[in-house]
């Protein structure tokens, strides 16, 4: 009885498959982070007509706009393992997303201290009754 061998490497429609599922994923985290800063630009201007209050705007721009940078990191990390991992999984490109996903953890931690005033694995504050 013959056995056949199989091949290692996936077909190439599935490769294709995978880069460009990678670039999709790249251009959404990219426009989410683009549309970030147009919500977070468009809303600060609107408090600061309303209220007159630049504090207060640029406390929400700062805000909004940090977690549509964080929204976007998700994607643009998602993409990077699908491109690196899955598409040509070398040691080098491995090293190469490992330094990646640690900055962009890096900033989404950074990111969300910003946005909260507390480490992710701190509970939330107590509000003070009556502010």
């Amino acid at each position: 009885m013959e056995t056949q061998s199989v091949p290692l490497r996936s077909p190439d429609w599935f490769d294709l498959l995978l880069h460009w599922t990678s670039l999709g994923i790249e251009v959404l985290g990219v426009a989410v982070i683009a549309a970030g800063v147009l919500v977070a630009l468009g809303a600060a201007l609107r408090s600061r007509t309303a209220r007159g209050d630049w504090s207060g705007a640029y406390q929400a721009f700062r805000s909004r706009l940090a977690r549509g940078i964080l929204l976007g990191l998700e994607f643009l990390v998602a993409a990077d393992i699908i491109g690196t991992v899955a598409v040509e999984p070398t040691l080098e490109n491995l090293a190469v997303l490992a330094l990646i996903v640690l900055i962009r953890t890096f900033l989404s931690f950074s990111l969300e201290v910003e946005i909260d005033g507390r480490w992710p694995w701190q509970k939330p504050r107590a509000s003070v009754p009556g502010s």
